[in-house]
């Protein structure tokens, strides 16, 4: 009686352990599947977090803050890829995606020289509901001011026909806040984010650099749209290389 009681118990934990490798067969690999994607997630919301952190005087932005699709651009002022972008793509960007509330677009300084960043600082004392239309002219006027003899006397010149007085520009151009912001948010782009060069995009927290074409960029915003994985067919567009990092004399 004591012998079948104790064969009736083997039998069962063969059984028990049977089913339960069965179940890490059929189920096991799927879950280990998904944890793997859940840390894949986490990672990418971390990095989305850590990219919407703005720089000490906060963002320059335009759209709904809500839109599904989240563009950052680090630019240099003094960048030719940069201002064919501003010229030939941004403002498709801006009717299609940005007008109508799908994309929420962030405008960061990743200046590579003083007059960039001149150039820059001018912008950002212009304030939040000018600051974009300094930066379409400085970009549509790019080649005067960059190779002019004086870059400064010729961002002045800018600056008095944008409403500044003599002694704002001079003022702005001294204001260390607008300076410290800058630069700290250029050196953590390239820090943190590793950006190299002009123009680069995280769409979502996925990088895309380079200019690209209205053609070349709409996919990849609708890609986004869709949470589409956007690095698996990103184009490869013209960049300016930063020859030193922010902050490296």
């Amino acid at each position: 009686m004591n012998q079948n009681r104790v064969i009736i118990i083997l039998a069962a934990i063969v059984v028990v352990l049977g089913l339960g490798y069965l179940a890490y067969t059929q189920f096991g690999a799927s879950a280990e599947a998904e944890l793997a994607s859940a840390d894949v997630m986490t990672a990418d919301s971390a990095l989305e977090k850590e990219l919407l952190v703005p720089g000490p005087l906060g963002d320059m932005t335009m759209g709904k803050k809500d839109a599904p699709v989240v563009v950052i651009e680090y630019s240099s002022m003094t960048c030719p890829h940069c201002a064919d972008f501003n010229s030939q793509t941004f403002p498709e960007l801006k009717k299609t995606y940005i007008d109508t509330g799908k994309v929420y677009f962030i405008s960061r300084p990743f200046p590579f020289d003083s007059a960039a960043t001149a150039a820059f600082m001018l912008a950002f004392c212009a304030g939040p509901e000018r600051y974009f239309g300094f930066i379409d002219v400085l970009f549509e006027q790019q080649r005067q001011w960059v190779l002019a003899k004086d870059p400064m006397a010729a961002l002045e010149k800018i600056a008095r026909q944008g409403g500044f007085s003599n002694e704002q520009f001079q003022q702005c151009m001294k204001n260390g806040k607008v300076f410290d912001h800058i630069s700290k948010v250029a050196k953590r782009a390239a820090e943190k984010f590793e950006v190299r060069s002009t123009p680069t995009f995280f769409i979502n927290g996925q990088m895309a650099q380079g200019f690209m074409t209205w053609s070349q960029f709409q996919p990849l915003i609708e890609k986004a749209l869709k949470g589409e994985d956007i690095t698996k067919s990103e184009p490869e567009g013209e960049t300016t290389p930063q020859e030193k990092a922010p902050g490296e004399e």
